[in-house]
C-alpha cells in the first residue's frame, strides 16, 4: 500500500473492481448458462455441457480481470497480488450469493439442495470453474505486472 493513499480508498477501488468483475462475468454466465441449461444439457448431458461452457467463461474472466486491473493501474491505483486476490475473492462471494439466489428463485432449491447439487460431476466441474474465476485476477498478474 502506498503511504499517500488512505487504506479505505484502496479497499474501495479493489471492492469496486471485484463488483465489476463479478457483474460482467455473471452477465455472460447468465446468458451462456441459459443456453447450456435449455439446449446443451439436453443434447450432450450435464457434464459435457458444463465442459463446453467452462473454457468460454474462464477466457472471458481472464479478459475482464486484466482489463479491470489495467484500468485501475492506469488510474494510478495500486493493484498488487493482495489487491488482485481480494478482487477475485470479493467477486467469488458475490457469485456464490447470486448462484444461491438463482437456485432458490428459478429452481426452488434451498441451500442444502443447492450445495448437494455441487457434489455431482457437473456441479464439481462448475465449482472448479468458479474457484478458478476467483483466482484469475491473481493468476493474470506475473511478477508485479499484468500477464
Amino acid at each position: 500500500m502506498r503511504p499517500d493513499r488512505p487504506a479505505a480508498a484502496l479497499k474501495a477501488h479493489v471492492l469496486g473492481a471485484g463488483a465489476l468483475y463479478f457483474a460482467a462475468v455473471f452477465a455472460l454466465g447468465f446468458v451462456l448458462g441459459t443456453v447450456r441449461a435449455v439446449w446443451l444439457t439436453r443434447a450432450l448431458g450435464a457434464l459435457p455441457a458444463v465442459l463446453v461452457e467452462l473454457p468460454v467463461m474462464l477466457a472471458a474472466s481472464w479478459l475482464v480481470a486484466r482489463w479491470l486491473m489495467r484500468r485501475q493501474m492506469l488510474a494510478g491505483r495500486v493493484f498488487g497480488r493482495a489487491e488482485a486476490l481480494a478482487m477475485g475473492g470479493f467477486a467469488f462471494i458475490l457469485l456464490m450469493l447470486a448462484e444461491a439466489a438463482l437456485a432458490f428463485v428459478l429452481a426452488g432449491q434451498g441451500p442444502g439442495e443447492w450445495l448437494s447439487a455441487m457434489a455431482s460431476p457437473a456441479g464439481l466441474a462448475g465449482l472448479t470453474g468458479q474457484i478458478l474465476f476467483a483466482l484469475i485476477p491473481l493468476l493474470a498478474r506475473r511478477g508485479g505486472r499484468l500477464a
